[in-house]
């Protein structure tokens, strides 16, 4: 999948770079954030940054992994991360964060919305997304967009070491 930037009116959406180290661990280690995601330690070790980024911008991974840049606004380097994965017959999960400093704020709506429109030019048939069921922000920012509850499900999140009742949604690209 290509590197490109997709711009938004607040930010651009960029492959991360080494010197997002800092603030993917700062954002990503809060355990706000740590424990509303499925692969993501807390405490946050060291050097899980840098093995991330490493991770995000191997060629050919097989996923979209993006910045939220908010410099074009005047705003921060690093506020969260968009991500967009294949899971079969071409459909891609996505899957996003933002750092509490910005929540409220309209960005992860803005950004998801950006992936949405910039994986279905490129041809993928559908998006899916799962959300744990105590994260209603999240899911509020899927329904917003049109996603389809599709039901409930478990999912395991590495922070709370065990299961976590999750819901379900879905996005068809209009054909």
């Amino acid at each position: 999948m290509q590197d490109t930037l997709i711009k938004t009116e607040r930010m651009v959406l960029r492959p991360l770079r080494p010197s997002d180290a800092g603030l993917v661990s700062l954002y990503a280690g809060d355990e706000r954030v740590a424990t509303m995601l499925e692969q993501v330690p807390h405490p946050y070790p060291p050097g899980a940054a840098e093995a991330f980024i490493r991770r995000a911008t191997t060629p050919d991974r097989g996923e979209v992994i993006r910045a939220l840049d908010a410099t074009p606004s005047d705003g921060a380097e690093l506020v969260g991360v968009v991500a967009a994965k294949e899971v079969g017959d071409g459909t891609e999960r996505i899957g996003y964060w933002v750092g509490p400093p910005f929540w409220s704020t309209g960005l992860a709506h803005e950004a998801v919305t950006a992936l949405i429109a910039e994986r279905f030019r490129s041809g993928v048939p559908a998006l899916t997304a799962r959300v744990f069921q105590d994260n209603p922000g999240s899911a509020k920012v899927l329904t917003d967009l049109g996603f389809a509850y599709v039901g409930e499900t478990e999912a395991y999140s590495v922070a709370r070491r065990g299961m976590v009742e999750s819901w379900a949604y879905r996005l068809d690209a209009e054909r």
